[in-house]
C-alpha cells in the first residue's frame, strides 16, 4: 500500500452499502466533461439488513476490503467518500415556507432561497428522526404562482412548496461510525434512489413524468418526478432477497442454492416459460437429488413480485401522480436484471417501462462490469459528488487555516476597506511629515 498516491482533488469517492453488495468507485471528470471511472470494488455485504447497519464489525470489514480494492485499482489512496443511505426509517413531507421581504424593489437573490431552506431544518420533527434533504419546488411570489426559479424577480412575500426526506438519527450515527472505523470521512450523506435517479434518468424523463424503482436486495425505493422536480419519495421494506427466501421455502432447498436459482434460471413471467425444463439441485450429503420444475420457479417469483409492484402502484397512486407520468416506470438495482421483469411491470401497473442502466454519463472505454443497474447508486453518487466539488460546496480536501490566512482580509469587502484605510493613514502620515517644513520655510 506504500505505493499510492494520496486522493487528489479532482477525484471523487462513492459508497453504496447494500444489503446484498457494498460496492466502492473512484471517478472523475475527463476534459469532455464525462465521468471516467478509474476504481471499482465490490464485495457481498453481511452487516446490513433493509438496508440498515444491523452489525458494525461485519460492515466495517466489507467496507474496508470494497475500499481497498478500489485503492488499488485507482492507485491511489482515499480519505473522503460519499456515502448513500436508505433503509425502511426513510419518511418524506411536505412542507410551506414564507419570508417577508424588507423591500419589493430589490431583487430576489439566492441568499433569500437558503433562508427559506434553513427554515426548514428547524422543523420540529418526531423524536430521533433528522432531516437528510430539502427539496424546492414551485415558488409563490406575492401571490404570482408556479415560479420555478424566483431568483431576479422583485417582491416582498416569497412562499415555497419543500419536498423534506428524513431519516433516523441512529441508522445515520451507524452508518458515519462505520466509515470512521473504516478509517476514512464522509464528504456527504445522499439519499440513494436519489443518487439513482441522477445516474439512470434524463431531463426529458424527469420533465415528462417519471417514477423510477430501485429494487435492491433488502429494500425497494421508489421517487417519483414530475416537470423536472421530485414530488414523491418511499421505500419499500422488502426486495430481491424475499423473492430468494420464498424459493428457499417453496422448493426446500439452501439458501445459496435458491439465489442461484433465481438469477440462472429465474424468470418474472410464468408465461414467458415455455419449455419447463426440470433443474436438477445435488442433495445433501447422502442424500437423493433435488428435482425442481422451471414453471414452478417462475410461479413462486412472479406472486412476489406482483406484490412489489401493488406496492409501487400504491405508492405511485398516493403521490398524486399516477395519471401525469407519461415517462412511465424506469426499473434500476440488481432486481431489475431478472427476467422479464419490464415486461411483468408493463402489465400489472398498465404502464410503459424499461431498465435504467447508468452508462449515459460515462465516459467513452468504461468498464464493461460497470455496465448494469446493480451500479446505479454508486456512480449517482460519484456524479452528485462532482457536482459538489465544481461549485465548491464540498471541500475536496480539508484544510487548516494558517496564522497568516486568519489574519489576512476573510472577503474582498474587507479588503478594501483595509486598503482605503491604509491609504488614509499613509496620506495622513505625509501630510503631518511635511507640515513642519512649509512652516519653517514660510517664517524665513
Amino acid at each position: 500500500m506504500s505505493d499510492l498516491i494520496p486522493q487528489p482533488h479532482d477525484v471523487v469517492v462513492a459508497l453504496d452499502i447494500g444489503t446484498t453488495k457494498v460496492c466502492c468507485l473512484a471517478g472523475k471528470r475527463n476534459t469532455h466533461g464525462k465521468l471516467e471511472i478509474i476504481g471499482v470494488g465490490k464485495v457481498e455485504s453481511a452487516g446490513v439488513l433493509r438496508g440498515v447497519v444491523s452489525n458494525i464489525e461485519k460492515t466495517v470489514g466489507a467496507i474496508r476490503e470494497a475500499v481497498d480494492i478500489c485503492e488499488r485499482n485507482a492507485r491511489m489512496k482515499f480519505t473522503k467518500v460519499h456515502v448513500g443511505i436508505a433503509g425502511q426509517h426513510i419518511k418524506s413531507l411536505q412542507h410551506r415556507g414564507i419570508l417577508m421581504r424588507d423591500s419589493d424593489h430589490t431583487e430576489i437573490a439566492h441568499r433569500d432561497i437558503e433562508r427559506l431552506v434553513n427554515d426548514m431544518f428547524k422543523l420540529v420533527l418526531p423524536p430521533g428522526d433528522k432531516i437528510i434533504h430539502v427539496f424546492p419546488q414551485e415558488f409563490t411570489v406575492d401571490s404570482e404562482q408556479g415560479i420555478t426559479d424566483p431568483v431576479g424577480m422583485c417582491g416582498v412575500r416569497l412562499e415555497a412548496n419543500f419536498h423534506i426526506i428524513t431519516g433516523q438519527i441512529t441508522a445515520i450515527n451507524n452508518i458515519y461510525r462505520c466509515i470512521e472505523k473504516a478509517g476514512l470521512k464522509v464528504a456527504d450523506l445522499t439519499l440513494e434512489p436519489i443518487a439513482s435517479a441522477d445516474s439512470t434518468l434524463s431531463e426529458e424523463e424527469k420533465q415528462a413524468g417519471v417514477a423510477l424503482v430501485d429494487i435492491g436486495g433488502g429494500t425497494t425505493d421508489i421517487t417519483v418526478f414530475h416537470e423536472g422536480i421530485i414530488r414523491h419519495t418511499a421505500v419499500i421494506p422488502f426486495g430481491g432477497n424475499v423473492i430468494t427466501s420464498d424459493i428457499k421455502e417453496g422448493c426446500t432447498v439452501m439458501q445459496p442454492q435458491a439465489e442461484k436459482l433465481k438469477v440462472k434460471f429465474g424468470s418474472a413471467m410464468i408465461n414467458e416459460v415455455f419449455d419447463n425444463r426440470i433443474i436438477t439441485i445435488p442433495g445433501l450429503k447422502g442424500r437423493d437429488h433435488k428435482e425442481i420444475s422451471e414453471k414452478n420457479l417462475a410461479r413462486i417469483i412472479q406472486a412476489r413480485m406482483e406484490e412489489v409492484f401493488d406496492y409501487v402502484l400504491w405508492e405511485i397512486r398516493r403521490s398524486g401522480y399516477e395519471r401525469k407520468l407519461i415517462g412511465g416506470i424506469v426499473l434500476t438495482g440488481g432486481g431489475s436484471l431478472l427476467a422479464h421483469t419490464e415486461k411483468l411491470a408493463e402489465y400489472h401497473t398498465g404502464m410503459s417501462c424499461r431498465i435504467g442502466v447508468p452508462v449515459e454519463h460515462l465516459a467513452h472505454g468504461y468498464h464493461e462490469s460497470v455496465n448494469s443497474p446493480i451500479f446505479s447508486t454508486g456512480i449517482g453518487l460519484l456524479l452528485r459528488g462532482l457536482q459538489d466539488i465544481e461549485p465548491g460546496v464540498v471541500e475536496s480536501e480539508p484544510h487548516q487555516k494558517s496564522d497568516q490566512e486568519k489574519r489576512e482580509p476573510s472577503n474582498v469587502s474587507e479588503e478594501k476597506e483595509a486598503s482605503w484605510l491604509d491609504n488614509v493613514f499613509r496620506k495622513t502620515k505625509e501630510w503631518f511629515e511635511a507640515e513642519p517644513d512649509l512652516d519653517f520655510n514660510k517664517k524665513q
